[in-house]
């Protein structure tokens, strides 16, 4: 392979686990615009949408399809689970981040360690979703799962738009992200919006969780990771902007490709930080800035 088509292979690498890192740090914006929690069991949502799935389909035979469809509701559920049982009581008593931030990193390493006592400690991967030679373009070689991962992202990019412009609960979570107290006065039920962003957050995580196993692997422990480069997105696109976070997911992906392709792959978290770093210094809002 020459030296252009290593480097064009590298930046289709980066931006195809940059629309993970997206979708993760959409997940933050959602929360983080109905309610003002900035949610560090994110990473947790997208471990769980891999290894569910692994179970459905592996372990109790399920149909691929229909084990991810499985696994995004359960996760959807287990994101309400966690907003009524640890989220609302310390909203109700208007605790602060700090105490929020804490709250979800237990939820995280609880997770974590249940998934380890559950599924064990072994890596876990899918199946691709397509089982076809990959495309080729010159010397870039594009595999189907990639275009799987960017052509899935892109549709919930569009559907995320069509809801939160077109339907009634997302006008009503917009409402609740511009002033709750506003909202809850024009008679919208600004809790119920919390838990209906709660079941939107972990669904895409599981998505991503989906969309990325079969190029990696899940295991119990791959949740903070996939937490903190979301979390990093989010502050890159702007936090509190959800299609800056895919743009800031798609910075990250890059930035991290091209350190490996660069620096070698020891240096890849090291980009991941000076991308943050360059921007909370020389841009601190954002991409896109930061929601107002």
């Amino acid at each position: 392979m020459t030296d252009f088509a290593y480097f064009g292979q590298t930046i289709v690498n980066g931006l195809s686990v940059g629309c993970i890192y997206g979708l993760i740090g959409i997940g933050f914006c959602v929360i983080y615009n109905a309610s003002g929690i900035v949610n560090f069991a994110q990473g947790a949502f997208v471990m769980l949408g891999g290894m569910l799935t692994y179970l459905f389909f592996s372990v109790w035979h399920v149909p691929l399809f229909l084990a991810a469809l499985a696994a995004i509701a359960v996760v959807a559920v287990t994101g309400i689970v966690i907003e009524r049982l640890v989220v609302r009581p310390l909203w109700d008593r208007k605790a602060t981040m700090f105490v929020m931030i804490l709250a979800t990193l237990a939820v995280q390493i609880v997770i974590d360690r249940s998934t380890l006592l559950i599924a064990g400690d072994q890596p876990k991967s899918l199946p691709v979703f397509t089982d076809l030679p990959p495309l080729r373009f010159g010397g870039i070689t594009i595999g189907f799962q990639t275009l799987w991962i960017i052509g899935g992202s892109l549709i919930l990019i569009a559907a995320l738009a069509f809801f939160f412009s077109k339907t009634l609960v997302g006008r009503a979570m917009r409402a609740c992200s511009i002033n709750r107290e506003a909202a809850a006065l024009q008679g919208i039920p600004v809790s119920h919006m919390l838990a209906a962003s709660f079941a939107l957050s972990a669904a895409l995580g599981a998505i991503a969780g989906i969309l990325v196993t079969p190029t990696q692997f899940t295991a119990y422990n791959v949740g903070t990771p996939f937490a903190i480069s979301g979390f990093i997105a989010a502050i890159v696109g702007g936090f509190g902007r959800p299609f800056g976070a895919f743009l800031g997911g798609l910075a990250l992906g890059v930035a991290q490709a091209l350190a490996v392709y660069s620096l070698g792959s020891g240096l890849k978290n090291v980009a991941a930080l000076s991308v943050l770093l360059i921007f909370l210094f020389l841009r601190p809002n954002g991409i896109l800035g930061a929601a107002k």
